[in-house]
């Protein structure tokens, strides 16, 4: 059976509703998941497992989650070849440019360290609603799709 880990940073819960709804979407395809927030997790926790996924808030002007700075640069410096990564965040499209860039950073750390994407990005604006539900229902499946076809 394929294992998944998914790490989440949250400061207004809506994250930690991304991780949850991801996590839940893995179970029902049957993966062996184990959800955490990122201050419980070392960035090595994802040798353990072959889908690996982050839920990261953006702070202010497109900072990562301060808590989250060590986990970020542990990451890029493992070896993730065989890996498959997805990257999905909420965040607030008031900022613009800046909205929800934590994502493609956590994405660029992933590849750095040799982890394949098996899903496209996906950034959700504030709370998940029902589309968003949807979206990220597929983003698991992808992650399965890839991991159990490699």
């Amino acid at each position: 059976m394929a294992s998944a880990l998914v790490v989440f940073a949250t400061i207004t819960g809506n994250n930690e509703d991304v991780a949850d709804i991801v996590t839940e979407a893995l179970e029902d395809l049957n993966i062996d998941v184990e959800e955490t927030e990122i201050t419980q997790a070392d960035a090595e926790d994802f040798e353990d497992v072959d889908i690996c996924v982050v839920c990261p808030y953006t702070y202010d002007e497109g900072a990562l989650p301060e808590e989250g700075l060590d986990f970020y640069e542990d990451l890029q410096e493992l070896d993730l070849s065989g890996k498959f990564f997805g990257v999905a965040g909420s965040g607030d499209t008031f900022y613009l440019d800046d909205y929800n860039v934590s994502v493609d950073k956590f994405a660029a750390a992933f590849e750095k360290a040799g982890a394949k994407s098996g899903t496209e990005k996906v950034k959700i604006d504030l709370d998940p609603d029902s589309d968003d539900i949807k979206t990220l229902n597929a983003f698991a499946a992808d992650l399965v799709k890839a991991a159990t076809d490699k």
